[in-house]
């Protein structure tokens, strides 16, 4: 009886997921060359089911998905939708707390070299105490099933006892340099300010992982090569624009989530400016400015905490979503569609209201649709399926 009664809640809760979807759907519409433009109705279908805290998904040849769980295991998902066994050859994790395997990507050359780059909570040698951020290379074996050729590439400086703030998200530019957006620790926030440590840094380092030449802080006394920029809390998101350009967004404390486009040698603040307030209220740093800090180019207060992001170049949703950015929110299990143009965020659209799932990853798939991981014990993976036309 109770197991019915729950399963009647279940069914009613999606349906009304449903209609809120359909509603927020069809509440705004975009302009084509001042022509309006009806927004896609779209609807989250399930792609492979029963995945352990899904972290990312990159996109294998023939419709297959390479998935993270965040407890140390790498997966392949087919087509179909069946998970595959854990890959052999992923290296032991600092798996507890925020940690664990996290992000990965194929190599854009990926068709030639069957290379990936992952990233995840790397334990001190020696069972000593601490852990930090890597970033791992491998070759991923002709038949999928491990991990060949696997060496760390990069590994945050220092390592510290702290199960918070990993942050970990890759995105490989044109030239084939990786971004690597790392978190400040939360208890080693004051180290993001410092350029002598990895805390609260994007980094920016070649497959091999050095430091390209032309990186800010190369000749400077004191500073650590791989640094592009600082001033960052806890990164979750980060992806290439369709010109190149690096986006990327980091959690702020209670508010102050925000959205910034990390350029060589800038300082964006964190902890001395931010747009929320220590948890449980209370100022937190100076204030929302000070010289020589850069704004955010957009921020959610109160928080949303974002994680995923994409920019949208496919036409399968039509003209109305087509250059969007899209991210989701942990806390709400709702992804946003925000309008970018001139550099600046011009509108925010909520999708997925009532979802009630935790939103881990979103990714553009080779077949230009959107692709979602939720975040539980039993995640998803979800394509954003447009609706048939009439």
């Amino acid at each position: 009886m109770g197991w019915t009664l729950n399963r009647q809640v279940v069914l009613v809760n999606k349906a009304r997921a449903a209609i809120l979807l359909i509603a927020t759907s069809a509440q705004a519409g975009s302009q084509v060359q001042g022509v309006p433009v009806p927004p896609p109705a779209v609807s989250p279908v399930p792609v492979a089911t029963g995945l352990v805290h899904p972290w990312a998904v990159a996109f294998l040849p023939g419709g297959q998905f390479l998935v993270t769980e965040r407890p140390g295991r790498l997966r392949v998902v087919s087509a179909a939708g069946q998970v595959g066994p854990a890959l052999a050859g992923v290296p032991q994790v600092a798996a507890g707390g925020q940690g664990g395997l996290l992000d990965v990507v194929t190599d854009n050359d990926f068709a030639r070299n069957r290379r990936i780059y992952f990233c995840f909570a790397e334990p001190a040698a020696g069972g000593a105490a601490g852990n930090s951020t890597a970033v791992a290379r491998a070759t991923l074996s002709a038949d999928a099933s491990s991990l060949q050729e696997v060496r760390v590439i990069f590994s945050q400086r220092p390592k510290v006892e702290s199960a918070l703030h990993f942050g970990c998200r890759i995105a490989q530019a044109s030239d084939g340099n990786l971004f690597v957006a790392l978190g400040e620790r939360y208890h080693r926030k004051d180290d993001a300010q410092k350029l002598d440590n990895h805390h609260g840094k994007v980094i920016r380092i070649t497959p091999d992982g050095a430091a390209p030449p032309d990186n800010p802080y190369v000749k400077q006394p004191g500073a650590l090569a791989e640094i592009w920029s600082y001033g960052h809390r806890n990164p979750q998101g980060a992806t290439m624009a369709p010109d190149g350009k690096l986006w990327m967004h980091e959690h702020g404390p209670q508010g102050g989530d925000e959205i910034n486009l990390p350029q060589p040698g800038r300082n964006y603040g964190w902890p001395v400016i931010t747009y929320g307030e220590n948890y449980g209220g209370g100022k937190m740093g100076e204030g929302t400015a000070r010289s020589g800090m850069e704004q955010p180019l957009h921020h959610w207060t109160p928080s949303i905490a974002p994680s995923g992001m994409a920019f949208l170049t496919g036409t399968r949703y039509g003209a109305a979503w087509q250059g969007s950015l899209f991210v989701g929110s942990l806390k709400f299990g709702t992804l946003h569609r925000l309008e970018v143009s001139g550099g600046k965020v011009q509108k925010e659209e909520r999708l997925l209201q009532g979802n009630g799932e935790r939103i881990r990853d979103v990714r553009q798939g080779p077949d230009g649709l959107l692709y979602l991981l939720t975040d539980s014990p039993q995640g998803r993976l979800l394509r954003l399926q447009p609706a048939a036309a009439p």
